[in-house]
């Protein structure tokens, strides 16, 4: 079996791995749960949401192929299979059927929340190990906060 050899010394290499690894869980994921939103919204504000959901979709899908390719290149293989992504996926998703435009939008911040929260997690955790993975999950999560800011903004004034 041919190996792709890591220039990161085996402790970082499994610390950047596991970091990679759930991070890229949470982006298919995202795109999934995004994707089902996308196509089950229904409500007043269905077209400004619909084509939101598409900007963290096509987000979480970019991102994606640039975390499975740096843990290729770290020697890591990425695993990106369905039945991974169904085991280790734990976001919020979307209820069966139509789902009212604030439901999604709800959905939206508390997944895209939890995803930043782990990320800031795996940002620390590969501060020593890893800059390099550690400055892509950074970028990561600037770009996740603003879509969570743009959804958090649709329920505004709160009800509440």
């Amino acid at each position: 079996m041919t190996e792709i050899k890591s220039t990161l010394p085996e402790p970082a290499r499994g610390i950047a791995g596991d970091a990679l690894q759930g991070t890229l869980v949470d982006l298919l994921g995202i795109s999934l749960i995004g994707k089902q939103a996308h196509w089950n919204i229904v409500g007043p504000r269905f077209r400004s949401i619909h084509l939101q959901l598409d900007e963290v979709v096509d987000t979480a899908r970019a991102y994606s192929d640039t975390v499975a390719e740096r843990a290729a290149a770290l020697g890591i293989s990425p695993d990106g299979r369905p039945e991974t992504i169904a085991a280790a996926f734990t976001l919020p998703s979307p209820k069966d059927g139509w789902v009212q435009d604030t439901e999604v939008v709800g959905m939206m911040v508390e997944s895209l929340g939890t995803a930043i929260g782990r990320l800031r997690e795996r940002i620390a955790a590969t501060d020593e190990p890893d800059p390099v993975t550690q400055d892509l999950l950074i970028s990561i999560t600037a770009e996740l906060e603003k879509q969570r800011w743009m959804f958090e903004a649709e329920n505004w004034p709160r009800d509440n």
